[in-house]
């Protein structure tokens, strides 16, 4: 027993979620910096004491790994307690206890073992998540089951850095589809390559520079998003043809509202485009016209921040 958890061999647990090891390396791979200070936030207080702490702290890396708003992306698909999902990349766990709270199993892969603790104790009221620490392709081998959704939430865009194959976002998808029931889906929350935040003057979203997506990432190999026509040519190629693309406004990473082809949003709707929390930007235009302009033209869904998209 170490510190209230319970430690086995190569797993421990944390209230009633569990944790594996047997694939950890021993060395976080993938971090931001705000871990040690999220670890400690999550171990003191409860979740109803998020909001005032992300008021106090005004940091974005606390905003984007404690708010509830994360959540609202998954939030409204019908995931129901028979549902199993395989949660890809579950960082903080903003999204396990959303899908925790709908679903029959929630089984987690993580790079972190200091993220997967903040994951763990924050929601350490379930007994439905099974979090597994290491890198995917270590990982996949032994899972032997199939799950209803897995979902890819921020995660599709960095493949090149953890699938070691000629072309990784064509095989890492093609490896997780091999674990989809005949029905299943996968979730894909990413931004888009051409989302009309990044021509307005806000910076790439994973590099921190101005126009890097736009002008094709040229000279970086290790992260890339898409346009809605590179994902539907990526998911072709996969021999993925079930494809219903969403948009959240103003992303996926604190969506007010969730559009679809079926209902897309009026001309006047989308006004709130100042929110770029983590980093200065530019104004190069005035971003709300420029969307009146697109609904009108019918091409709002080509130049949305981000894509939500479920395949099968």
């Amino acid at each position: 027993m170490q510190g209230g958890h319970l430690v086995e061999g190569n797993s421990e647990c944390v209230g009633k979620i569990i944790l594996d090891y047997q694939y950890y390396s021993g060395k976080d791979m993938y971090k931001d910096g705000s871990e040690d200070e999220l670890l400690e936030i999550v171990s003191k207080y409860d979740k109803s004491s998020y909001n005032d702490i992300i008021s106090k702290k005004k940091s974005w890396p606390i905003l984007y790994h404690l708010s509830e708003m994360r959540g609202n992306i998954i939030e409204w698909l019908p995931i129901t307690g028979d549902d199993t999902i395989l949660e890809i990349g579950a960082g903080c766990g903003a999204i396990t206890g959303a899908l925790a709270s709908k679903a029959k199993k929630v089984e987690c892969i993580e790079l972190s073992k200091k993220r997967s603790m903040v994951n763990a104790i924050r929601n350490k009221e379930y007994s439905n998540i099974k979090i597994n620490v290491g890198n995917f392709q270590d990982i996949e081998p032994c899972i032997n089951e199939q799950y209803d959704y897995i979902t890819l939430i921020g995660v599709l865009e960095y493949a090149a850095s953890y699938i070691a194959a000629e072309n990784p976002y064509v095989s890492f998808l093609n490896t997780i589809k091999k674990h989809l029931k005949p029905n299943g889906k996968i979730i894909i929350a990413i931004e888009n390559k051409y989302g009309l935040k990044y021509w307005a003057g806000c910076k790439e979203d994973h590099l921190g520079t101005y126009f890097s997506g736009i002008e094709d990432y040229v000279g970086i190999n290790n992260v890339r998003t898409f346009s809605k026509n590179g994902l539907n040519r990526l998911f072709a190629e996969c021999g993925l043809n079930n494809v219903e693309f969403f948009y959240p406004y103003p992303d996926y990473k604190l969506p007010v509202a969730i559009y679809s082809d079926d209902f897309l949003p009026r001309t006047g709707d989308l006004f709130k485009n100042m929110r770029n929390f983590d980093s200065d930007r530019m104004m190069v235009f005035d971003e709300s016209r420029v969307y009146d302009g697109l609904i009108k033209d019918g091409m709002f869904d080509i130049f949305s921040n981000s894509f939500l998209v479920l395949v099968g």
